[in-house]
């Protein structure tokens, strides 16, 4: 059986969804273009950015100046990272003064064209945010999450039906890498008899995560899907195996073992919340995986 084409479109459920790379997503309706609907737009991906992101880089937009001139300025490897996670915050809140200050204008009459002089400077701004934003890191203190800082620039640069495409495209992404983790986590674990019951549980939270994943939090039907996927995640983190092992190095591989399920069940956490993979995150918990299956 051929697969649909992405970009195909079914009701299931109640609900409209779209077909991206062998998931069918729960998809919304863009707003209609307008200056006001990007600036929400922008302002709502201003806030996940730095919800998701490592504490201390929300640095204002007056700030811009002095941030570049610390980042410039500093030599050490480690220190000259945060500055510049600091600079791309500066960056991305001085793109978002002046997108307001245009849609201000813009409500007052004034026309507000895309080669405006200010336009290209915001634009600018966002581009180098999403240069510098490789080195930002998630708030977890793991690997960033460098497709997360591409949203604003494409929400400024995109038409809006264009910018939810490219949604779902990630949110494809993200599902796949939810079940990659999944996936291997039950492979793990299968076979012991210790741990019959944990593949489920995985398999729940895994499901559960793809709906929080998908849907918008102004969706009325979130307060159903979020206390599934809490509940979820609760019953797989309290899991504990059948038999207590007796000797030291049981003891050792159990203590692997149960953080080897914590990890995991962070990680598809990670992946949901933020909405876009985490493949440097993923490799490295693939990589634990596999020195966990060697010993």
């Amino acid at each position: 059986m051929l697969s649909p084409k992405n970009g195909a479109r079914k009701t299931q459920g109640g609900s409209e969804r779209v077909y991206y790379d062998g998931y069918w997503i729960r998809c919304y309706h863009p707003p209609a273009e307008s200056m006001e609907a990007r600036k929400q737009l922008i302002d709502t991906l201003n806030r996940r950015t730095f919800h998701h992101t490592e504490r201390g880089i929300n640095t204002p937009g007056g700030k811009l100046n002095e941030a570049r001139a610390a980042y410039q300025n500093e030599s050490d490897p480690q220190r000259k990272r945060v500055n510049a996670a600091m600079l791309a915050g500066a960056l991305f809140n001085r793109a978002t003064d002046i997108f307001h200050s245009l849609v201000e204008l813009s409500a007052r009459g004034v026309a507000v064209h895309a080669d405006n002089a200010l336009m290209r400077e915001c634009g600018e701004y966002l581009r180098e945010a999403l240069e510098l934003g490789g080195q930002v890191k998630h708030y977890s203190g793991q690997a960033g999450i460098d497709e997360l800082w591409g949203e604003p620039f494409k929400a400024f640069s995109l038409p809006l039906a264009d910018f939810y495409h490219s949604r779902y495209i990630k949110i494809a992404k993200s599902m796949r890498n939810i079940d990659q983790v999944a996936a291997a986590l039950t492979d793990f674990f299968a076979g012991n008899p210790d741990y019959r019951g944990l593949p489920a549980r995985v398999k729940r939270y895994a499901a559960a995560a793809k709906k929080e994943c998908e849907i918008m939090k102004t969706d009325p039907d979130i307060f159903r899907v979020w206390p599934e996927f809490v509940a979820a995640g609760e019953q797989l983190e309290n899991f504990r195996p059948k038999n207590e092992p007796q000797d030291a190095a049981g003891k050792l591989r159990r203590v692997e073992e149960l953080r080897l399920i914590r990890e995991g069940k962070d990680l598809i956490n990670y992946v949901a919340d933020a909405r876009v993979p985490m493949p440097q995150n993923s490799g490295l918990f693939f990589e634990f995986m596999e020195r966990a299956q060697r010993a």
